[in-house]
């Protein structure tokens, strides 16, 4: 069977099992990554994100997206910059600290200040800069393209980026 044999044609994306296909999406491995930005009051404001990707280098472009639904989804679509910052395998806690809601984020955090006044996140493998550029509307989340204005990669050699499959958090092993 080839990959295009295994497209279930039994109709609209509605009669498809959402658990299911959830469980099928979590095969694929994803990095993690925490966008942060300000809010309107000029509150930090962050959260986890496994659907970032680029885009273009000519412009360089990256994307990520929300649920509509997200507590925090009005502040991003209002936000003029964001960073996004790409997590280490020593930075589970992180991860799972800006997943979780009705905590303080940033609390006891050491940040410095981005463009914007974004608050950048220390000791991650790399962060991103951004200009929220375009926003698009894709079923119940909402993609953001952000225009690369800054980057950073990581000041200690030999980081590994943290990485999300099959439900769990898992570390980059090297082949040999």
């Amino acid at each position: 069977m080839s990959p295009c044999d295994a497209v279930d044609h039994a109709g609209p994306t509605t009669m498809l099992d959402s658990r299911a296909l959830r469980s099928a999406l979590g095969h694929f491995a994803t990095g993690i990554t925490i966008v942060t930005a300000r809010n309107a009051d000029g509150n930090a404001i962050g959260l986890t994100v496994n659907s970032f990707n680029s885009v273009s280098l000519d412009p360089p472009l990256i994307v990520w997206s929300l649920s509509q639904t997200s507590s925090r989804f009005d502040a991003f679509q209002r936000a003029e910059h964001y960073a996004v910052h790409v997590l280490a395998s020593d930075q589970i806690e992180l991860a799972q600290r800006f997943a979780t809601s009705g905590v303080d984020k940033f609390l006891g955090l050491r940040t410095s200040t981005g463009l914007g006044g974004v608050p950048l996140l220390e000791n991650c493998c790399a962060w991103f800069e951004c200009r929220n550029e375009t926003r698009f509307e894709a079923g119940d989340h909402r993609l953001f393209i952000g225009a690369v204005q800054r980057f950073s990669t990581a000041q200690i050699a030999g980081r590994k980026p943290l990485i999300y499959h099959g439900g769990s958090y898992r570390e980059l092993s090297a082949q040999h």
